[in-house]
């Protein structure tokens, strides 16, 4: 098939491999997972079951730091995560050790994951999205293509976030962000109810980021009346622990 397969690299039986490929000796490719032309796989790849890489891809090649020194790191790939053609993922550094993309997961092409970055499950990449080091984008998440995403950023579970943005800080669950500068643009409505989120949670959340968006509050005094306004619900809790929790600050409406 002429391609270059490292002989003690742990690939399953089932797992197919196209031509002009390049997989280093310290990967593991799981069952049924499908290896488009021209793609490499580095020394540290972990990839799941079912997974589909598309040509061109590199995966687990060194990051783009300069304090990585060649120590032992991994890229970890969970299952049934889809990636692109000409994706770039980096292995993590010292610092994590690990660069982490969850299961369910669509990479759009050209799109580029650093070091130490974690992406939970069923999140999407849109085409030429580039994530900085150490950034955590939460589950069912949606970027918006050609968006440039700041190291250290964490962006909420179920958010979305338009193309062509600039993220630079934190983006809380449930929202939409969009504009120049990128501010809060309501909540993302349609993307729960797809995701079986029902009315009256829907407007739960509304209620809640009025209080923090357009009650002239600051962050502080608005987790507090939200504390004391509203009854207890898993969602309350994902947003206050992800806004009190915020080491970059978040967004503003």
């Amino acid at each position: 098939m002429n391609s270059n397969i490292h002989p003690e690299s742990e690939i399953a039986k089932n797992v197919k491999i196209s031509s002009f490929c390049t997989i280093e000796k310290d990967v593991k490719i799981g069952e049924g997972t499908w290896i488009g032309p021209n793609v490499s796989i580095c020394n540290g790849a972990r990839i799941g079951k079912n997974c589909k890489i598309y040509q061109g891809a590199i995966i687990s090649s060194d990051p783009q730091d300069l304090k990585y020194n060649g120590e032992k790191t991994k890229t970890i790939i969970k299952d049934n995560t889809t990636i692109r053609e000409y994706v770039t993922i980096n292995k993590g550094t010292k610092a994590n050790i690990e660069t982490i993309i969850g299961s369910n997961v669509l990479v759009m092409a050209y799109s580029h994951i650093a070091h130490d970055c974690i992406i939970h499950d069923n999140v999407i990449l849109v085409n030429n999205s580039s994530l900085s080091g150490h950034v955590e984008i939460f589950e069912h998440a949606i970027i918006g293509g050609i968006t440039a995403i700041q190291q250290f950023i964490k962006i909420g579970p179920y958010a979305y976030v338009s193309g062509g943005s600039l993220v630079r800080k934190d983006i809380p669950p449930f929202i939409k962000a969009a504009g120049a500068p990128l501010s809060y643009y309501g909540v993302n409505s349609i993307g729960l109810s797809r995701k079986n989120f029902n009315n009256n949670k829907i407007n739960e959340i509304n209620n809640i980021y009025r209080v923090m968006f357009q009650s002239n509050l600051n962050v502080t005094q608005a987790i507090k009346k939200i504390n004391n306004e509203f009854k207890d619900s898993k969602e309350k809790k994902i947003i206050i622990n992800f806004i009190s929790n915020s080491k970059n600050g978040i967004l503003k409406r």
